[in-house]
């Protein structure tokens, strides 16, 4: 017996086109959204008053639903402020300035350290925490400032950020909107964001040396008309062995978390709170040791900078996740319940309704998750798009009969790789004005490997589902 789609289901699919649309005119969606949400509360309950506080009941969920990703990533980078104000990450980063000897392992050391602090540190403070310190070092290695910046783009705001290991916030985002857990994401992402990953890094590399062997030109060009990224000044708070205790503690801190969560299986919101617990003590440790009697005020600060970093950040995620989440079971905890008897959701409902009346292949499914991911990714956020790739990942995988969490997972590493600051130069505008180049020219260089790199994953996601 089939599902009956009522005019709910219909107005849900309606507004996804619309929210579609206007991100791929590079317009904000968030009155979209808005609109969405009263219309599918006006329209079930019938009642203006209950559809108006809809809107913000909506919100509210959403928040709540979201609250522990913005609080973790608030959190990390309250306390990267800290490490780079009282010089802690120069002298973390310091041993590998001594093996950085050749462009190659310039690329190389820096794409990977970039990576690795981006998984802990998130990538806007990483790429802070790097560049001022390796820039120069790469530099007089024959690295010219654009690869510094591919480099940090491809590893940081590509492989970290679409995978999220550590934080676990886009997985979070993307097993929502999906219903499904954050584990399944997180384990069908790993094969895709190793091709993503390898395919992209290894063909940017080979272009970059190309270009190096032939003296391109806009490969050395600077850009002086960067307004360049927010800069913490260091102070002088710590003595060379307290920076060196410090760069040796946050580590092993960080390593003892990640032994944890393997030992006692700690994925999700536990693993988070397990990370974000470490960083508020780190945080506490660092503001007491370098400011001494200023250590509470400061501690507040550091803690505003970093919430107002994290609101800054999902601002303009919370009413497009909030849009999404009506699609699963938020329907019924926001408007009520309106939906069909037999109803397990509107995308649910939609994807089985999909199977039905047209015969949708893996392929297909694959190639529009990862069109409907760059299309998301095209506002230059990466993050507020991927609820709509885990909804349509729930809706073709219902529809198919499984690989939803590929599904999901390929959308996710689409729209973050797009949007999340590879591809749209407004996106690309931190790693661009710590190395001094043009983020246009940098959006260009990083064209033709993700474009590589997202045909190839998307061919390997057809085999895993």
């Amino acid at each position: 017996m089939g599902i009956e789609l009522t005019a709910l289901h219909w107005i849900y699919v309606i507004f996804i086109v619309l929210i579609i649309g206007f991100m791929v005119k590079r317009r904000d969606t968030t009155l979209i959204c808005v609109l969405g949400i009263f219309m599918l509360a006006i329209v079930a309950t019938g009642d203006l008053a209950s559809s108006i506080s809809g809107v913000f009941n909506s919100f509210i969920y959403a928040i709540t639903e979201l609250l522990s990703t913005i609080l973790i990533i608030s959190i990390i980078i309250a306390m990267s402020r800290v490490m780079m104000a009282s010089g802690i990450n120069e002298v973390m980063i310091a041993p590998f300035t001594k093996i950085i000897k050749t462009p190659a392992l310039a690329y190389w050391t820096i794409g990977l350290l970039m990576m690795c602090i981006s998984w802990f540190f998130w990538p806007s403070p990483a790429v802070a925490l790097l560049g001022a310190v390796l820039l120069p070092v790469a530099l007089r290695a024959g690295l010219p400032a654009l690869g510094v910046a591919m480099a940090m783009n491809l590893f940081g705001h590509g492989i970290a950020l679409s995978s999220d290991f550590v934080i676990q916030g886009a997985p979070k985002l993307t097993a929502d909107a999906a219903s499904i857990p954050v584990s399944e994401v997180m384990t069908a992402s790993i094969p895709l964001v190793i091709t993503m990953g390898v395919v992209t890094t290894v063909v940017a590399y080979i272009l970059l040396r190309r270009d190096m062997k032939r003296g391109s030109a806009n490969l050395y060009a600077t850009n002086d008309t960067n307004e360049g990224v927010e800069q913490v000044i260091t102070e002088n708070l710590l003595t060379l062995g307290q920076k060196r205790f410090f760069a040796v503690l946050i580590p092993i801190a960080f390593v003892l978390d990640v032994i944890a969560m393997s030992i006692l299986k700690l994925q999700g919101g536990d693993a988070t709170a397990l990370i974000g617990g470490t960083s508020v003590f780190i945080l506490l440790l660092l503001c007491v040791v370098a400011h001494k009697k200023q250590g509470l005020e400061k501690t507040t600060s550091y803690f505003i900078q970093g919430f107002q970093f994290g609101f800054k950040v999902f601002g303009p995620v919370i009413p497009i996740a909030a849009f999404f989440y009506l699609g699963d079971s938020g329907f019924t905890q926001i408007i009520g319940d309106y939906l069909p008897a037999a109803s397990h959701g509107i995308v649910n409902d939609l994807g089985v309704g999909l199977a039905a009346v047209v015969p949708l292949t893996k392929g297909i499914a694959v190639v529009t998750l990862a069109v409907v991911g760059a299309i998301t990714g095209l506002d230059g956020s990466g993050f507020s798009g991927i609820s709509l790739a885990g909804s349509v990942g729930s809706l073709f995988g219902n529809a198919i009969g499984g690989g939803t969490a590929t599904l999901t997972a390929l959308g996710q590493i689409t729209a973050i790789f797009v949007g999340g600051g590879t591809l749209i130069p407004w996106a690309l505008i931190p790693a661009a004005a710590i190395c001094n180049v043009s983020p246009f020219e940098l959006a260009r260089r990083n064209l033709l490997p993700v474009a590589i790199g997202l045909v190839i994953t998307t061919i390997v996601a057809m085999f895993l589902i």
